[in-house]
């Protein structure tokens, strides 16, 4: 993995206004993966009964760390965007605990790179979420 590259990824990660709103970091990037979490926050809570996160936060999640694990491959250039990206939530995440989605990017055509992705709390054996996603691949004036 390019150190440039990778560094480039996560600097792009840090400064995308809601990733600092959620406050999400950075914890491993390069060859195509990407692992970003997110700690509990009570301004995020989607059942105030439950005290569990909003399914939009984790989806926030999954989509930055899928484009980051693009920005990282080294067949896909430095920027990306999300055409689509499935979400299938398994379960709710404990309240309190750290969210962790960890994303490959494990294709990449001419024009588009597939992801696969997952989400977990702390018990990493049973899934938050899981997605599959297609991000652009723009080649800066190659067709």
């Amino acid at each position: 993995m390019d150190e440039d590259k990778a560094r480039i990824a996560r600097q792009f990660i840090e400064m995308i206004p809601h990733s600092r709103a959620l406050n999400m970091r950075v914890d491993e990037i390069g060859d195509g993966v990407a692992e970003i979490s997110m700690p509990y926050d009570p301004r995020l809570i989607g059942d105030p009964q439950s005290g569990v996160i909003h399914g939009g936060a984790v989806s926030a999640l999954l989509d930055t760390c899928g484009g980051a694990a693009v920005m990282s491959h080294k067949d896909a250039p430095a920027g990306t965007a999300t055409i689509d990206l499935r979400i299938d939530y398994m379960r709710a995440a404990a309240p309190g605990q750290r969210i962790t989605a960890r994303a490959e990017c494990y294709h990449v055509t001419r024009s588009v790179a597939f992801v696969r992705a997952i989400a977990t709390d702390e018990d990493r054996e049973n899934p938050v979420a899981t997605a599959a996603g297609a991000f652009t691949v723009e080649r800066g004036g190659k067709t």
